[in-house]
């Protein structure tokens, strides 16, 4: 897998959750890790990463800047900024979109390749089927603004939102052209098997986010343990021909830092730090 590179997801170092004055104000509800970003790329850099992906609160949380100086101190760079939204609501999508847009071009000015968002959401009373063609407009929306500030832009499919499992990862992407950012773990909990939606998806993957999973109880683990063996999934990059930037991560460990030294480990050991 030549080509390949190895960055983190800054959202293990604090809490998670998203900006509380966006229950009255969609514009400004953007995730957030609840931490201090200096340790957290100090640890990344540390574990022997080469790159950073930030949630969007957490990116725009710093002038340009102070965040341009970070990344150099560390010696990492911005791989990608994760946003995401409901995106099946007429009235608030343009409100989305702007704050999607703010990321992008935070993103953008740092040199990042990559913009992730997550979402499409539950409603209260059921899912319609005009929620995933909503959706797919919203993402085509949002890979067009990416495109114009010279960003790939993915979908990830993510637990409680309406693109879980694998009949869903089918349906999102026959109605939209985003790219598929494939989470291992999070395809698996949805009863997927990451490997063979690797390949059947293959021609939209340029940006991978890995990590681990165990079912009882449920936590995200990782790489070198839990109940969905990695090798697999590395099998089936290797097989598809895989080169860009992997982003290995975990919502929660109790020792960050060490969370992150597990995951390179294995990944040293699979062959996969080669640029």
């Amino acid at each position: 897998m030549d080509g390949c590179r190895l960055a983190y997801h800054a959202n293990c170092w604090g809490e998670l959750g998203g900006s509380a004055v966006g229950v009255t104000s969609i514009t400004q509800l953007a995730y957030r890790t609840f931490g201090d970003m200096r340790r957290a790329f100090a640890d990344i850099a540390e574990a022997g990463y080469e790159g950073v992906e930030l949630f969007d609160g957490n990116l725009l949380d710093f002038p340009v800047g102070d965040m341009r100086s970070l990344l150099d101190d560390n010696g990492l760079s911005l791989v990608a900024t994760y946003a995401g939204g409901n995106f099946i609501f007429d009235d608030i999508l343009p409100e989305e979109l702007a704050r999607v847009t703010r990321a992008a071009d935070r993103a953008a000015e740092l040199g990042a390749p990559h913009l992730v968002v997550g979402g499409g959401a539950k409603r209260f009373d059921g899912t319609r089927e005009a929620d995933f063609h909503k959706l797919a407009a919203a993402l085509d929306r949002v890979d067009e603004l990416a495109k114009a500030r010279g960003l790939s832009a993915h979908y990830h499919p993510h637990l409680s939102t309406i693109v879980e499992g694998p009949a869903e990862v089918s349906k999102i992407f026959s109605l939209t052209g985003i790219g598929f950012c494939p989470d291992t773990a999070h395809l698996a909990a949805a009863g997927g098997d990451p490997a063979e939606l690797i390949r059947e998806h293959a021609a939209r993957i340029t940006y991978v986010h890995l990590k681990g999973l165990q079912r009882e109880p449920f936590a995200f683990t990782p790489l070198d343990r839990g109940d969905v063996p990695t090798d697999g999934i590395v099998a089936a990059l290797r097989e598809v021909g895989f080169a860009g930037w992997i982003c290995a991560e975990l919502d929660a460990w109790p020792d960050a830092l060490e969370g992150a030294r597990a995951s390179m480990t294995y990944l040293k050991s699979a062959d996969l730090k080669r640029s």
